[in-house]
């Protein structure tokens, strides 16, 4: 079984309703356990949806439902046609996009997490596409001290989540 995913109209309304909006956008993420993985991450953190392409992308299905534990029918996950596009309507709608690359000058431990934000995560050994990484207004790396060049890609969506819930908790 396929559970279907929301469209791109019901996403702008939940970012036009939520005060401070928390997103994850996914670049053609393909498989399902990290899929699974990462919305069960997702709806702990509090994240409001999860926005992935239609095409290259895996979709929920029962494996996804299995190992998110419940999170795939709790989390908002949006597929779109052009994620592009979403990325820059969300942007007009004052969503700030940082996107995590090998490449990126900065760690992510180093940018302002708070605010409407939507953390964006690349593909399986691939990363992010061309268009997408140029949709992001700051890119973030993870400090990587060992021998691997790079985490899963939902190790990684936990890691920068978590940064982000830590950052935007109320100061005490």
């Amino acid at each position: 079984m396929v559970v279907p995913s929301m469209v791109e109209e019901e996403l702008m309304r939940i970012v036009a309703e939520t005060p401070v909006p928390f997103l994850l956008v996914l670049d053609c993420v393909q498989d399902p356990h990290n899929l699974g993985a990462i919305l069960r991450t997702a709806d702990g953190a509090g994240v409001h949806a999860v926005i992935a392409p239609k095409d290259k992308q895996v979709a929920i299905t029962e494996t996804v439902r299995r190992i998110s534990v419940g999170a795939a029918d709790h989390v908002p996950f949006v597929q779109v046609t052009n994620l592009a596009r979403t990325m820059e309507r969300l942007k007009d709608a004052g969503v700030w996009f940082v996107g995590t690359s090998d490449r990126a000058e900065k760690s992510l431990y180093e940018l302002d997490l708070k605010g409407p934000l939507a953390l964006v995560m690349g593909a399986e050994e691939k990363g992010m596409r061309r268009l997408t990484e140029e949709n992001c207004d700051f890119l973030a790396r993870l400090p990587m001290a060992g021998q691997v060049e790079c985490l899963n890609v939902s190790v990684s969506a936990g890691v920068c989540l978590y940064e982000a819930v830590r950052q935007r908790l109320p100061e005490a």
